[in-house]
């Protein structure tokens, strides 16, 4: 991707995280959404099945599959729809913002090229030193080269 699409698109994922961003440190139903939600709302799981045209069996094992991070996410719009929800999908960086995580590989993949150097030219017997900044400098130049490109 061009770099001015790029830094386009970060921005624009940012504005649209925003609204992800408090639900990230909210905890979820230790039986999984699907369970919580259906036996809040009084839905039996014969009921929840007939209304996914499949059997209580089938339903009981989509919830156990959600509960334990295995459903796929077809079978969960499926599910939520068949509860009177919407799925709602996003990714939301652990921690800052999508240009953070940028940083962050730039930062790695600088490291990677500081280091390789370095130890070349310890074996040669020239060690160059001030690795840090050497990396700072590194990183710098990876995002300054993403944005130019």
């Amino acid at each position: 991707m061009r770099p001015e699409f790029r830094a386009l698109r970060a921005k624009q994922l940012e504005r649209a995280l925003e609204t992800f961003a408090s639900a990230k440190n909210s905890s979820r139903p230790q039986k999984g959404w699907l369970r919580a939600i259906r036996e809040a709302t009084g839905i039996s799981l014969r009921e929840m099945a007939t209304r996914l045209k499949k059997t209580p069996t089938l339903a009981a094992k989509l919830e156990k599959s959600e509960a334990e991070y295995r459903i796929t996410l077809a079978s969960l719009r499926d599910a939520a729809d068949a509860l009177g929800c919407q799925l709602v999908y996003a990714l939301v960086p652990k921690n800052g913002s999508v240009h953070d995580l940028a940083e962050q590989v730039a930062r790695m993949k600088a490291a990677e090229n500081v280091r390789a150097v370095e130890h070349s030219m310890a074996l040669e017997d020239q060690p160059v030193g001030g690795i840090e900044d050497k990396i700072e400098e590194e990183t710098r130049r990876i995002l300054k080269k993403a944005r130019n490109k």
